[in-house]
C-alpha cells in the first residue's frame, strides 16, 4: 500500500457504502463517511469520521471534502436520478473547486441502456472523466448472487449485457468494496471503466493483473468508457449537462 490517504465515502450509509467504509478502515486509510444525519450513520464501522451533508446541496459538502485525497462514490437513488445519481457527482466536484483528488465511482452494469436512471449515472461518469482527476469507474453486476464457488473477479468492458437480470453478471458486495478501495492505490486501475462481475473460481489475491488487462478509456468525443455504445451523443444532451461538463473542464 502507498501512503495513508484521507478518503471520503459518498453513500456511506448504503448497502455497499457500509462495506466500503469498513474496507477503507481495514486498508489503513483515514476514513470520512458522509451521512445525511447521525441517525443514518449508526452502525458504521468504528474508526470512521462521520461528516454530515446533503448530496443535493453543494454548500453542505465543503467541510466533507476539505483535505481529502480521494472520494469513493457508492450513492444512488433511481427514484431521484438527476438530483442524486448525477447531482451528487456534480456537487462534490463543485465543492472540491478544482482541487485534484483520486476518484472511484460506482455506477451499475447496464449503465449505457437508455433508461432515465442509468442515463443520469452515465452522465455522472462523464463528469468524472471530464474532471481531469485520476479515476476508476466500476459498474457492478447483481449484488451477492454468486454461487458458492463463484468469486474469480473477471471484469468486462463495453456494457454488452443488459438483460436486467442476474444473467448480466454477479458480484459479491465485499468484492465491490475491495475493488473500489484498491483502485485508489493501484496505478493499473487509473483511467479505466469496467463492469465488475465474477466467474467460477477462487478470488485473486493480487488485482494488478486484472486491472492491467483492461484498456484505458479514450477521453474524446462523448467521454464514454472503453468500448461503450455511442448511443447518448453529447450534442443531444441537455444544455445544463453540457454546461456542467464545460465548468468541470475549466476548473481543471
Amino acid at each position: 500500500m502507498t501512503d495513508q490517504l484521507t478518503v471520503l465515502v459518498v453513500g456511506a450509509t448504503g448497502s455497499i457504502g457500509r462495506d466500503v467504509v469498513q474496507t477503507v478502515i481495514s486498508a489503513g486509510h483515514h476514513t470520512r463517511a458522509l451521512a445525511r444525519s447521525k441517525h443514518r450513520a449508526q452502525g458504521l464501522a468504528r474508526g470512521a469520521e462521520i461528516v454530515l451533508g446533503d448530496l443535493t446541496d453543494p454548500a453542505t459538502l465543503r467541510d466533507a471534502v476539505k483535505g481529502v485525497d480521494a472520494v469513493i462514490f457508492t450513492h444512488g437513488d433511481n427514484s431521484n436520478a438527476e438530483a442524486v445519481n448525477y447531482g451528487a457527482v456534480r456537487n462534490v466536484l463543485d465543492a472540491l473547486e478544482g482541487r485534484p483528488v483520486h476518484i472511484a465511482l460506482m455506477t451499475t452494469i447496464g449503465v449505457t441502456a437508455l433508461r432515465d436512471s442509468s442515463e443520469w449515472k452515465r452522465r455522472g461518469e462523464r463528469l468524472v472523466r471530464a474532471s481531469g482527476n485520476d479515476y476508476t469507474i466500476v459498474r457492478p453486476g447483481w449484488f451477492d448472487y454468486n454461487d458458492d464457488d463463484q468469486f474469480r473477479i473477471a471484469p468486462r468492458q463495453g456494457d454488452t449485457h443488459q438483460a436486467g437480470t442476474p444473467a448480466d453478471g454477479v458480484i459479491a458486495r465485499r468484492q465491490i468494496a475491495r475493488v473500489l478501495v484498491e483502485s485508489l492505490t493501484n496505478p493499473a486501475a487509473i483511467g479505466k471503466t469496467f463492469e465488475l462481475v465474477a466467474e467460477h473460481g477462487p478470488e485473486q489475491a493480487d488485482l494488478t493483473p486484472v486491472f492491467d488487462a483492461l484498456p484505458a478509456d479514450v477521453l474524446e468525443d462523448d467521454l464514454d468508457g472503453a468500448g461503450d455504445s455511442a448511443n447518448l451523443p453529447l450534442s443531444t444532451e441537455p444544455a445544463t449537462v453540457r454546461a456542467d461538463l464545460d465548468r468541470v473542464r475549466r476548473d481543471h
